[in-house]
């Protein structure tokens, strides 16, 4: 009786999501909120149109990269890039170039031993010391915004310098495959925010960069001191903390003068209890799972901006 019950009360849930496929997210005073999905490989595209995500906010690439004897091919990559492209007809596909290091090992990458690998060499620090894996990545990506609304978003920036450094090689890129005479597309260029002093200095960076994308589950570890995945502490990793927040709150504000969008792609973005705060911080776009996009779909259409603010403020100073 107690499943039943269960069953029962889940599809009436599932029913009352279905009537939000396919319909804007706008919340009840007319404002648009993009809605879009995390996904680690082409395959996951189907998941995206299935739940009515509005484009793809963070195609985590290293998932091409792992359980393999042998890097990937700039032709293998560009072909996954491609797949999801034209299978998103036109709408936002943003990739993160690779982001391993910390938790995530490559068999292909001999990485030096580290005794803390989530402060040390990862992500950007990683590829752009690397540039024959960052290289073919980049003319990957390239190649496919010729088929689609393909954007480009670097992860773990700490520093000017290291965004000005992708930069320059993606133009590198870009101008190499067209005297090649190889087709590309226009790509926008965004940047996660998931270390304090890129929040902290969200006002220089949005000169620099398209869009921002705030990864929460960085952002609140490196925030809070708090390694997520050490079962000892997990009870003190918590995206709500006034200070994570705050920094949120500076990076969408310093977007939002420049002009430029600022995303959400971490765990906290398809989070009900949060999600109203981030977009009355600000927040325009959150990226989720995709089974989540209905139900938060359904959530802000039922408030308002002044309602969103509320939350915001409410979390912001307890």
């Amino acid at each position: 009786a107690e499943y039943e019950a269960k069953r029962t009360a889940y599809l009436k849930e599932k029913k009352e999501l279905d009537q939000y496929i396919g319909k804007p997210t706008v919340t009840k005073d007319g404002v648009t909120i993009e809605l879009v999905a995390n996904i680690g490989k082409p395959e996951d595209v189907d998941k995206v149109l299935q739940y009515d995500a509005e484009g793809i906010g963070l195609f985590r690439t290293e998932f091409l990269f792992m359980d393999r004897n042998s890097m990937p091919t700039e032709d293998e990559q560009f072909e996954a890039y491609r797949t999801a492209a034209q299978t998103m007809a036109g709408k936002p596909l943003i990739i993160r170039t690779l982001d391993v290091g910390g938790d995530k090992k490559l068999p292909t990458l001999e990485l030096p031993h580290e005794d803390n690998p989530f402060l040390g060499f990862r992500a950007i620090r990683m590829t752009l010391s690397h540039p024959e894996i960052f290289r073919p990545q980049l003319r990957a990506i390239l190649r496919a915004a010729a088929y689609g609304d393909v954007r480009v978003m670097f992860p773990m920036i700490g520093s000017m310098d290291q965004l000005r450094e992708a930069k320059a090689l993606l133009r590198e890129q870009e101008q190499t495959l067209q005297a090649e005479g190889v087709p590309t597309g226009s790509v926008k260029v965004g940047m996660m925010v998931e270390i304090p002093a890129a929040a902290v200095l969200a006002e220089e960076f949005a000169k620099e960069v398209d869009f921002f994308s705030i990864g929460t589950n960085d952002l609140t570890q490196y925030t809070l001191a708090v390694e997520r995945g050490n079962a000892a502490v997990a009870h003190l990793y918590a995206p709500e903390h006034p200070a994570v927040l705050r920094l949120i709150a500076m990076t969408a504000q310093a977007a939002a003068e420049r002009h430029i969008p600022c995303g959400m792609c971490g765990e906290a973005a398809g989070d009900p209890k949060l999600a109203p705060a981030f977009v009355g911080m600000g927040v325009n776009e959150l990226s989720m799972s995709p089974r989540r996009v209905p139900a938060v779909r359904k959530l802000l259409s039922g408030l308002t901006m002044d309602e969103c603010r509320q939350a915001a403020e409410k979390l912001l100073h307890p």
